[in-house]
C-alpha cells in the first residue's frame, strides 16, 4: 500500500505536470493573421525582423552557424551548416543589433560562438568548405569531389566577418575577443594557393583528396567579384594576389564585357539579359556599388540596369506565365517546382523568388516596394511564414516552396538595410585592407580615402 501510494503521489505531483507540458499545444504561425495596412517603414521593419529569425531562432545550436535550408530536401541533414550563408547571417545579426531587436552583448557573444567554432573547424589553406557539420566542424562534401576548400563561400563568410569586426568596436572583453579572433582567421587564407600553381586566375575549389579535380577557374562577370576583392586585400602579403590575377583572370572571358541593350536597357557586363539577380546581390552586400568604378564598368549602373532588365522581362512576359507583371517580378536562383534552378530571363520557368526583387531595394526602391506589397498582401496567405517569405512560388504550376534558404534570406535583410541606412556598405568599406585592395585593382569610389 505504501509503495502504491508513493507511486500515486509521484504521478500526481511530478509526472502529470511534465506530461501536461509535453502535450501543451505550441502556437502555430498563421499568415492569415499578419498585420495589414502597414506604412512602408513598418513593413520593411517587419520583413527584416521576421526574416532575421531564420538566422537567430533556426541557427545551429552548437556552432551558431546558419543551416543551409529549413527543410531536408536533397538529402541534407539537420547538422548541415553553410559557410557563405553564415556570412550573410552574420551581417543580419549586425542589422538586428543596430535596430535593437537583440542586445549588443547578446549579439557579440553569439558571433563569438561562431568564430570560436570556425577556429577549430576544418579548413584548407585557410579556406573553409561549402558545408560543415554544425556539431563537429567536419567537412560535409558538397559533391563527390567537392570535399575541400570553397573559396567563393569563404569570401561570403569573410565579407560578413569583416563587417562584424568593424561594427563591434567596443572596449569590453567580448567585443575585443571577437575582433581579435576574426583577425586571426582572416590573414590565414592563402589566396595565392588558389591560383593553382601561379596561374593568373583564382580557382573556386581545392581538395586534399581530389586536388584541383573540380577544375573551376573563376572568370567574370558573376557573383564572385567579392572573392577577387578580398584576395587582393589580404593583410598577409605573401598570400595576396597581384592585380594581374584580376585583370587577366576575372576580367578575361567571353561573358565579361557586354555593352548590348536588352529591352532597351544597356548592360555593361555579363551574360545576355544579365543572368540571375543574385549576381548583383551577393558580392554587394558589403561592397558598396555607389560610385564604384574600374576600367570595365560603373557597378551602380551595372547592378541597376541588370535589375531593370530582369523586371522588364517579367512585365513583357514573353513566355506567358501566370502572375507576372509590374508588381510581380524577380528571377534568381531558388527552389522551383521540379528542384532548384538559376532563374533568369534566359532560363525562365515561371518561378518568382521574393529575394530577387527585395534584395534589389537599393537599386530600384519604388519597384521593389511595389513587389514587396504584392508578395505580402496578395500572396501572403501562402508565402509569408515564421521566417519571412518562403523561397519561391509559381502561379502557372500552382506551386509554393515550403522551404527557406540561407543564401536567399540573408540578402533580403542586408540589402533592405543598405537601402535604408547603408550600414553594411559603410562597415565593409571602412576596412583598411579593403581600401588598399580596391586601390590596388584600380577601383575608384567616393568611399575610398
Amino acid at each position: 500500500m505504501y509503495k502504491r501510494n508513493t507511486g500515486t503521489i509521484f504521478l500526481l505531483f511530478f509526472l502529470l505536470p511534465l506530461l501536461a507540458q509535453q502535450v501543451k499545444p505550441q502556437p502555430v504561425f498563421d499568415p492569415a493573421r499578419r498585420p495589414m495596412h502597414l506604412s512602408d517603414s513598418a513593413l520593411l521593419d517587419l520583413v527584416q525582423q521576421q526574416t532575421f529569425r531564420y538566422f537567430w531562432d533556426f541557427a545551429h545550436p552548437v556552432s551558431g552557424m546558419a543551416r543551409e535550408r529549413s527543410n531536408s530536401n536533397f538529402g541534407y541533414g539537420g547538422e548541415t551548416v553553410t559557410t557563405g550563408g553564415t556570412g550573410f547571417g552574420i551581417m543580419s545579426v549586425i542589422v538586428a543589433t543596430e535596430r535593437k531587436w537583440i542586445g549588443r552583448d547578446t549579439a557579440a557573444r553569439f558571433l563569438l560562438k561562431i568564430v570560436n567554432f570556425l577556429l577549430k573547424a576544418d579548413s584548407y589553406h585557410g579556406a573553409f568548405p561549402h558545408w560543415l557539420n554544425g556539431e563537429t566542424g567536419k567537412t560535409i562534401p558538397f559533391s563527390r569531389k567537392d570535399d575541400g576548400a570553397d573559396l567563393v563561400e569563404t569570401s561570403y563568410l569573410f565579407q560578413g566577418l569583416l563587417c562584424a569586426r568593424q561594427y563591434f568596436s567596443g572596449n569590453n572583453d567580448t567585443e575585443s575577443e571577437l575582433r581579435n579572433r576574426i583577425s586571426w582567421l582572416w590573414p590565414d587564407i592563402e589566396w595565392n594557393w588558389f591560383t593553382n600553381g601561379g596561374q593568373e586566375v583564382l580557382y573556386w575549389h581545392w581538395s586534399p583528396n581530389n586536388g584541383w579535380a573540380m577544375n573551376f577557374p573563376v572568370r567574370g562577370f558573376n557573383e564572385c567579384l567579392i572573392m577577387y576583392i578580398l584576395a587582393a586585400s589580404s593583410p598577409t602579403e605573401k598570400y595576396s594576389v597581384s592585380p594581374a590575377v584580376y585583370h587577366r583572370g576575372w576580367a578575361e572571358s567571353i561573358f565579361f564585357k557586354n555593352g548590348k541593350e536588352f529591352y532597351g536597357i544597356r548592360l555593361p557586363l555579363g551574360f545576355d539579359y544579365g543572368g540571375p539577380l543574385f549576381f548583383s546581390h551577393y558580392s554587394f552586400l558589403g561592397l558598396d556599388p555607389r560610385g564604384l568604378k574600374d576600367r570595365y564598368a560603373d557597378y551602380w549602373e551595372q547592378n541597376r540596369n541588370h535589375t531593370l532588365i530582369n523586371r522588364e522581362h517579367c512585365i513583357r512576359n514573353p513566355n506567358g506565365f501566370k502572375g507576372y507583371g509590374e508588381q510581380c517580378w524577380g528571377l534568381t536562383a531558388s527552389d522551383t517546382y521540379n528542384g532548384y534552378a538559376a532563374h533568369s530571363p534566359a532560363e525562365d520557368l515561371g518561378t518568382i523568388s521574393p529575394t530577387a526583387a527585395l534584395s534589389a531595394f537599393p537599386y530600384t526602391p519604388a519597384y521593389s516596394m511595389k513587389a514587396l506589397r504584392h508578395f505580402y498582401s496578395e500572396h501572403g496567405d501562402r508565402i509569408w511564414s515564421e521566417y519571412g517569405f518562403t523561397d519561391a512560388f509559381n502561379e502557372t504550376k500552382n506551386w509554393v516552396a515550403g522551404s527557406h534558404l540561407a543564401i536567399d534570406q540573408g540578402p533580403i535583410i542586408v540589402m533592405i538595410e543598405n537601402y535604408r541606412s547603408g550600414l553594411l556598405w559603410k562597415l565593409f568599406m571602412s576596412c583598411p585592407e579593403i581600401q588598399s585592395g580596391l586601390k590596388r585593382l584600380g577601383f575608384t569610389s567616393p568611399a575610398l580615402h
